[in-house]
């Protein structure tokens, strides 16, 4: 089991800033990839960024050049920067690792969610 523990979000105006950061613990010396995900209201979850544990990384579309992820292997932690806001931000950001399960497939494991909202 991992547990993640995440802080940050909050309420900002357009064009600001915010950092989300997660917090790994139990086997977290078997997660290979970790990040963040997000949900809006009505809307499905959807990926916003992730980095493995060689320190590639994958970024949506919409966040590239805006938001950055950078990954702390030694701490277990992954933390979101996030810049230049927009109001189509709002959402619910979930940190995600994913651990193989020995079956050729990885688990989810997600965490409790942090509000991020952004106003016009």
């Amino acid at each position: 089991q991992v547990q993640l523990v995440e802080s940050g979000g909050g309420l900002v105006q357009a064009g600001g800033s915010l950092r989300l950061s997660c917090a790994a613990s139990g086997r977290s010396f078997s997660i290979v990839v970790m990040g963040w995900y997000r949900q809006a209201p009505g809307k499905q979850r959807e990926l916003v960024a992730v980095s493995t544990r060689g320190s590639s990384t994958n970024y949506a579309g919409s966040v590239k050049g805006r938001f950055t992820i950078s990954r702390d292997n030694a701490k277990n932690t992954v933390v979101l920067q996030m810049n230049s806001l927009k109001p189509e931000d709002t959402a619910v950001y979930y940190c995600n690792a994913k651990i193989p399960n020995g079956l050729g497939a990885v688990d989810d494991y997600w965490g409790q969610g942090t509000q991020v909202t952004v106003s016009s």
